[in-house]
């Protein structure tokens, strides 16, 4: 690993190391990578380091402890590293180093540069699914009537469709040529009209990407015991892209997992079903029968939408988790924004960063420490000492401060 430019790794802990089968090798003082965040990063941060480490004491007896080593991305990198760097190299070796890293909300900068700080971590390190779990705790103020039938685990792929950045403004000459390249492909009668008026984008969705994204979402079922996992996909409309990816899906689950799996056409006990669904019609699904889904593979796009609707089911963003994870790296984040007008008022919700170190842990094995995070976060909520924003809708709740939820949360482990 080549020397650092501005960061110096602790001493006193250890890597994460990976093997050839993804499987990984944690030691019991493991360095991880932290990124505070923009915004309201800062808070929520030093609300949840204390809420995670508390949950590791109270696990392992001080048998285990996390190493933090803080890495930068967005705004704070640009005032440390300068000459407009979002995304230094320094944070992208420390977390392949690393391994396993957290993060907060990121800034997009405005003008050149980067189209998204995250997009751009996700690229560079392939953490190509995005994995985004979403349950309702009691209590938490919903829009629905029965918040507490979704529970589903969605995987989002990463790092092609729309969000691979390949596109032209309408009138540059790159648009112009493209476009006139296309209408010397097609028949007359379906010739775009206008180039010079018509921004164009190029939306790539391999083989190779589709598939390994649905072979994870599948170990995942295997791993937790889930009944299904469904495709989600617009396939009727875009064949050799979406459609693709649904067969691609059917492919890998036939090829690699057919002792586990099973079609919904053919259902067979025991086993998991793999359905698909196009995606206008999930999002009705996930509204009216969410009980009948509990893993979800979606291309990029599908995913972003998806996962959002279902977080505001269950009382939105703010207990929102996430994780971006490759087969050599991992980043769980908070996934909401940075909530300018808020930074340093110690007022926000740290349930989607507190909820992604649940992730973590899991993700670490560390599964008592997860299990801490979660009981401690579901009895706080019941106890109904909440930041604002659940407090102005929960009757009798007391309002509490962001680093008082992160009292409450440890309090009730």
């Amino acid at each position: 690993m080549a020397p650092y430019a501005k960061l110096t790794p602790p001493k006193d802990g250890r890597a994460i190391t990976v093997a050839s089968d993804g499987t990984l090798t944690v030691p019991t003082n493991p360095v991880i990578p932290f990124i505070e965040g923009d915004g309201t990063g800062p808070d929520i941060w030093r609300a949840s380091v204390r809420v995670f480490d508390a949950a590791v004491a109270k696990a392992f007896g001080g048998e285990r402890k996390i190493t933090w080593f803080e890495v930068m991305a967005g705004e704070k990198a640009n005032t440390v590293y300068g000459d407009n760097t979002w995304l230094p190299d320094d944070t992208l070796k420390a977390i392949t180093e690393f391994v396993v890293a957290i993060k907060g909300p990121l800034t997009t900068p405005v003008g050149g540069g980067f189209r998204s700080v995250n997009v751009a971590l996700r690229q560079e390190l392939d953490l190509y699914a995005c994995v985004r779990p979403v349950r309702w705790f009691p209590g938490v103020p919903s829009p629905v009537k029965e918040p507490q039938k979704l529970d589903v685990v969605i995987f989002r792929e990463n790092t092609e469709d729309v969000y691979a950045g390949i596109e032209w403004k309408a009138g540059s000459p790159e648009a112009q040529r493209l476009l006139e390249f296309v209408n010397a492909l097609l028949p007359e009668r379906k010739r775009l009209k206008d180039v010079h008026q018509i921004g164009v984008g190029v939306k790539p969705m391999s083989e190779q990407g589709s598939k390994r994204l649905v072979r994870r979402a599948i170990r995942w079922a295997e791993a937790k015991n889930k009944s299904s996992v469904t495709l989600v996909h617009k396939g009727n409309i875009m064949k050799f892209t979406e459609g693709a990816f649904r067969d691609w899906g059917y492919d890998v689950a036939r090829a690699e997992f057919g002792a586990t799996t099973c079609t919904e056409n053919e259902p067979v006990a025991g086993k998991i079903i793999m359905k698909d669904r196009i995606a206008d019609s999930m999002f009705q699904q996930v509204l009216l029968r969410p009980d009948e889904y509990s893993v979800l593979a979606t291309p990029n796009l599908n995913g972003d939408y998806l996962s959002d609707a279902c977080a505001a089911q269950v009382g939105g963003l703010g207990m929102a988790p996430g994780a971006n994870i490759g087969d050599r790296a991992a980043v769980f984040e908070a996934t909401h924004g940075t909530a300018p007008k808020y930074a340093g008022l110690d007022k926000i919700n740290p349930g989607s960063l507190v909820l992604s170190g649940a992730m973590m842990f899991e993700h670490l094995g560390w599964d008592a420490a997860a299990k801490l995070v979660l009981d401690g976060t579901t009895r706080a909520i019941e106890k109904k000492r909440v930041t604002y924003d659940f407090a102005r809708q929960m009757q009798g709740a007391t309002e509490v401060k962001c680093s008082e939820f992160a009292d409450a949360i440890i309090a009730s482990m």
